[in-house]
């Protein structure tokens, strides 16, 4: 039986799932991870990531949500996340940031690619939106955001504490 139009194939709709939950997980990571750089960022940029915090915790209620729409339970938030550096100080906090918005571009890129619709709207506004947070946070930006990392070496990911992969 072929797939109606305004609905997904099984293979699609896998992938989308997929990537809808590598999203959440992404998410559940930048919300952790802001709240250690709200606790060592400077008052001059308190106000920026206190924003960032809060468009992630929206992501990440959106994205729980989509994932319950496309029939499955959301990932859950690890209780700690292993951050890629020591974040001692303000400047960490700054760099720290701006790698969070890097990898939830990342995986954003990835919804994009595997959605349609809507969905494939929304996840390209929240790729658009990371890397904006990313360029205001380095100062800077790159051709393609949440692209360019996936040529890069790997380096290591902030992953949960107790193994599972995260961002």
């Amino acid at each position: 039986m072929a797939a109606r139009a305004d609905r997904p194939a099984v293979g699609e709709r896998a992938a989308a799932l997929r990537a809808a939950q590598a999203a959440l997980a992404a998410e559940h990571a930048a919300v952790y991870g802001y709240g250690v750089v709200g606790g060592r960022i400077g008052d001059d940029r308190l106000a920026e990531a206190r924003e960032g915090y809060a468009a992630h915790r929206a992501r990440r209620d959106d994205l729980a949500r989509t994932v319950r729409d496309l029939g499955s339970s959301p990932t859950s938030a690890a209780p700690a996340y292993a951050l890629p550096f020591a974040v001692p100080d303000a400047p960490a906090a700054v760099r720290l940031a701006a790698e969070l918005e890097n990898r939830v571009a990342a995986v954003y890129a990835d919804l994009v690619r595997a959605s349609t619709g809507s969905l494939r709207r929304q996840a390209a506004g929240a790729l658009r939106e990371a890397a904006v947070r990313a360029v205001r946070w380095r100062g800077g930006g790159v051709a393609f955001p949440g692209l360019t990392e996936r040529a890069a070496p790997a380096t290591p990911s902030a992953s949960p504490s107790g193994g599972s992969d995260g961002v």
